[in-house]
């Protein structure tokens, strides 16, 4: 891999845009740093992009998607097979980038990068497998049959919590229906995106297909979302983002797939098994500091459990080990970005001001392997209720609201009061409890007796202001395609031209 371009002694590495299948500087000449959150230090720049960076790239991929878009299925399937394996072969480098803009930890991010070249093999195994249908209609005649077509270019904005992986989940299946891409990362983490870019030369992807422009959002985000070239605009950040994107798209007609934000309910009940739950708790709300979409923030557990399970969940969360995320046995890393680190902060302050009872942690973390002031316990509040904004606005972070609950009515009742509808748990041992309760939830995701489970072949998308579109499975190929409807007449005979047929 070329990695960045290297510049003067003691400058920081520089990174360039990705566009036409070359390392472009910015059109201004204009790079901002990126900071490697576990030091506090900035490691590398990137470029600060504007509309003329947007345009080039929207035209190197308008330019490409003919031919593209022209080619056998088959073959963009190879070609998204050959990536994958390109991909294997750096993803050692990639997991370290990623580790450095945004703190996750290193054994994650190992397994998310080899993760990802399954995603492009899925896809690209499925893009010979695109099939219309002949309709039996009600016309004598009459032949009716569907086909799929690409929508064209694709605009692709992806956050900081997990830049490649969440960028490959709109990537894989739209490359593999034929459509081109240009990508605009978060501004806290582009390093990784435009080293990922040079992955695709490499492996024989003409160039235009995939561009990428780093930049601030109302910079270089927003011209990509209004360029009247840009097809769809996929999306993965905040529901309050995702409200603006959605409007701008409104006003072109522009398709969307939003992946937005999430408080969901972690519901366990008195039979569950005890220690599964606990691990999936801590699961679904510390790993990765809590800063996914699908955390499971507040957790719903029956009052008759409530003292036992908090005063074990307390001593699980005590054990954890904070620091520097590339030690293979750290548990929790630092707060990926400044700004999101004093929302958190701000938000345990929030709760403690409603009256919420911090149980554990509760604030910045300065013990040892605090190598920054990017650092937050684990934190835990109990004698939270569903009408605290701890309960109902989403921290992204590694912050825990407690409620209890009597019974599976209010249980359902309190999980479904909520502006979001992501994921779900729910931790039983009763059949019965399991698929009544996964019917009850409202969420695009419900997990039984586990938790964050994912995979290429399976939907994942929300309910309500979690989202719109689905990512995963064959339902996002479909995102990124129109459907066809062809009439061939096979009758000589000339009908009344005044009346429908």
């Amino acid at each position: 891999m070329s990695g960045p371009h290297q510049t003067a002694a003691g400058d920081l590495p520089r990174y360039h845009n990705y566009i036409g299948g070359h390392s472009v500087p910015p059109a201004s000449a204009n790079y901002m740093e990126t900071e490697n959150p576990t030091f506090g230090t900035a490691w590398a720049s990137i470029p600060r992009s504007d509309c003329d960076d947007i345009d080039r790239a929207v035209d190197a991929a308008k330019t490409a998607f003919p031919a593209w878009s022209a080619l056998k299925p088959s073959q963009r399937g190879r070609l998204l097979y050959d990536f994958a394996r390109v991909v294997e072969d750096n993803a050692e480098r990639l997991a370290e980038i990623e580790v450095r803009d945004n703190g996750k930890l290193i054994a994650e991010m190992h397994a998310q990068m080899h993760y990802i070249a399954e995603w492009f093999r899925y896809y690209g195994g499925m893009a010979d497998k695109l099939e219309g249908a002949v309709l039996p209609t009600d016309k004598s005649n009459m032949l009716n049959f569907t086909r799929y077509e690409p929508l064209g270019v694709i605009g692709m904005i992806t956050p900081w919590n997990s830049p490649l992986l969440l960028l490959t989940w709109k990537l894989a299946p739209a490359l593999a229906a034929g459509n081109v891409a240009v990508i605009k990362p978060s501004e806290f983490t582009s390093a990784s995106t435009l080293e990922f870019m040079q992955l695709f030369a490499k492996s024989g992807f003409p160039a235009g297909v995939v561009n990428a422009v780093s930049g601030l959002g109302l910079e270089a985000g927003k011209p990509l979302v209004d360029h009247p070239d840009v097809a769809k605009i996929a999306f993965t950040g905040s529901d309050l983002s995702g409200q603006k994107i959605y409007e701008a798209a409104a006003r072109n007609i522009k398709h969307v797939t939003l992946e937005l934000g999430g408080k969901s309910p972690n519901i366990v009940f008195a039979d569950a098994n005890i220690d599964a739950a606990i691990n999936g708790v801590i699961s679904g709300i510390f790993a990765a500091g809590g800063q996914t979409c699908i955390a499971g923030s507040r957790l719903l557990l029956q009052r008759s459990l409530h003292d036992e399970f908090m005063e074990r969940l307390v001593a699980v969360a005590g054990d954890a080990k904070i620091g520097n995320p590339m030690e293979k046995d750290t548990n929790m890393g630092p707060v990926a970005t400044r700004p999101q680190c004093a929302k958190v902060l701000d938000y345990i302050n929030v709760a403690k001001a409603d009256g919420a009872n911090c149980v554990f942690g509760g604030g910045r973390y300065e013990g040892p392997g605090a190598t920054s002031d990017m650092f937050v316990w684990p934190t835990i509040f109990t004698g939270v209720s569903n009408d605290m904004r701890i309960a109902r606005e989403e921290v992204f972070g590694p912050v825990l609201a407690v409620i209890p609950f009597d019974d599976e009515e209010e249980a359902y009742a309190i999980a479904n009061d909520s502006a979001y509808g992501l994921g779900a748990g729910l931790w039983t041992s009763d059949i019965r409890k399991a698929i009544d309760g996964s019917a009850r939830l409202e969420a695009g995701t419900v997990w039984v007796n586990t938790y964050r489970a994912l995979s290429y072949t399976s939907p994942f998308g929300g309910y309500k202001r979690s989202g719109i579109g689905r990512e995963g499975g064959m339902e996002a190929l479909k995102e990124y395609l129109q459907t066809k409807s062809v009439w061939i007449c096979t009758d000589s005979a000339v009908d009344n031209p005044f009346i429908m047929r």
